[in-house]
């Protein structure tokens, strides 16, 4: 009897620790997910609502550079694009609005504080800028797109030439 319970509670602190990875690891998973490391930078923000039994949620991580190593890596990594942002980066960051034949549509933002309109990434003129689509229907035959469905799994990385700044956004709905 002496014996089961401090291994009871061993196993227990165990169980409980191994939940404890989050954002311990968002530059191995920055690197990970866009190829870029980050751990050169400095963490200047973040922002996560991820929780709950499903994990969705919005995240941001802002990290600054002193150099223009950042710069470097995203200029020539696969996956990336310079701006101006396409249209589904654009509803995603900041929101879009179209006039049709039916009146006016808007899109997004998406990547928002909760409860507000204001954007977590502010605005850039120049950079560059990678989105993932990790929704398990991105990609088959008879995909819409990123937009036309009824939820989000992706994530948009941002880099500010102007500030040195790279932002990491993660959207799970």
């Amino acid at each position: 009897m002496k014996r089961i319970i401090p291994a009871a509670l061993l196993a227990l602190c165990l169980c409980l620790l191994s939940g404890c990875q989050g954002a311990a690891d968002v530059p191995g998973q920055i690197q990970k997910q866009v190829g870029i490391d980050v751990s050169d930078g400095t963490e200047l923000s973040q922002y996560d609502t991820h929780g709950g039994f499903h994990g969705d949620g919005i995240s941001c991580y802002a990290y600054t550079f002193s150099d223009d190593s950042c710069l470097q890596q995203v200029s020539q990594a696969d996956g990336w694009s310079a701006f101006p942002l396409d249209e589904t980066a654009e509803a995603l960051l900041y929101g879009i609005t179209k006039e049709t034949d039916s009146g006016t549509s808007y899109a997004g933002p998406f990547f928002t504080y909760e409860n507000q309109d204001t954007c977590l990434v502010p605005p850039i003129e120049n950079g560059y800028y990678c989105l993932v689509d990790r929704h398990s229907d991105a990609g088959t035959p008879g995909d819409e797109g990123l937009l036309a469905r009824g939820s989000f799994n992706c994530t948009m990385a941002v880099y500010d030439a102007d500030a040195a700044v790279f932002y990491f956004c993660e959207l799970d709905t």
